[in-house]
């Protein structure tokens, strides 16, 4: 058993691969269009067959609920790692993008919370080895 995919709900799915791809930098797996959405998802260059960002429409109604109470509380819906926290977070403030948590160090973890614009704060974060 492995993880293959995980899901992100998202508000707007064009929005969502445009910030995906565009300012974190995944790439397109799969773009293939079912009734009024797609199936979207998105790999990083370094893991091209790894696990896949299903950018998921809100097709539900708990899932408005869902993301807004975490927002609202400030919880990230995922978290992604990265070599370098600080360096990640400048090169996404230059591209425009908003943290609602700068890098902070906590022992041999380094985070940042970023909003992805499309109703979810994500975690940007590195253990240290």
């Amino acid at each position: 058993m492995k993880a293959q995919w995980i899901s992100i709900p998202v508000e707007d799915q064009a929005r969502a691969l445009e910030f995906y791809r565009d300012k974190l930098g995944f790439e397109v797996k799969h773009d293939v269009p079912v009734g009024d959405a797609r199936w979207l998802t998105v790999v990083s260059p370094e893991a091209p067959d790894g696990v896949e960002v299903v950018l998921e429409p809100m097709g539900h109604p708990a899932a408005r609920d869902y993301t807004a109470a975490l927002r609202a509380d400030g919880i990230p819906i995922n978290q992604f790692a990265v070599d370098d926290v600080a360096a990640e977070y400048e090169r996404l403030t230059g591209l425009g993008v908003s943290f609602t948590q700068k890098p902070l160090e906590m022992g041999p973890i380094t985070t940042a919370v970023l909003d992805d614009t499309v109703g979810n704060l994500v975690q940007l974060i590195h253990q240290e080895e």
